[in-house]
């Protein structure tokens, strides 16, 4: 699985997400191109699978108890994860990939937002969370990655902390 994922993050950063096939994939990484399929099934699949993996679903959420900033970090995690460009590139590769359904990266981002504003004091929803602050970031990602670095998130949260829902 790691020759595989770093074989794709190498051909995403070389010729792009569209690029990309399960041959290519499995030649760099030297396994059987079948095996690839069997899993996935298809280039875009792997993408979207492989996009979401890259910020781990898993991993903590800020909790120090002020909420805010604890939104304003979880945030700012997102802008430098989004700044490397291969992560911007497999964001882009696996939205691409879902299509019109929510992709895995949106599904994960959603729950997150959605355990913000489950806490104590939150007087906003996950979706006020994804629209005023997951958007933005991830509006600069795709369209405007140059300017990514000086997004201010915590103007964006005390937005969303102010004035609620």
């Amino acid at each position: 699985m790691t020759s595989i994922r770093k074989a794709v993050e190498e051909l995403i950063a070389e010729q792009g997400s569209d690029a990309v096939t399960i041959p290519m994939v499995a030649e760099r990484a030297g396994v059987n191109h079948s095996s690839i399929y069997r899993r996935w099934g298809d280039a875009r699949t792997m993408i979207n699978d492989l996009a979401t993996y890259r910020l781990d679903p898993e991993r903590p959420l800020p909790d120090t108890g002020d909420l805010c900033a604890d939104i304003t970090g979880w945030a700012q995690e997102l802008v430098s994860h989004y700044g490397v460009p291969v992560n911007a590139a497999l964001l882009r590769g696996g939205a691409a990939a879902a299509g019109e359904s929510e992709s895995d990266c949106l599904r994960d981002r959603r729950a997150e937002a959605a355990s913000f504003a489950a806490r104590s004091g939150a007087d906003f929803s996950g979706d006020d969370v994804i629209n005023r602050v997951v958007a933005a970031i991830i509006y600069r990602v795709i369209f405007l990655p140059w300017t990514l670095p000086e997004m201010d998130v915590r103007a964006l949260v005390e937005d969303l902390c102010n004035r609620g829902g």
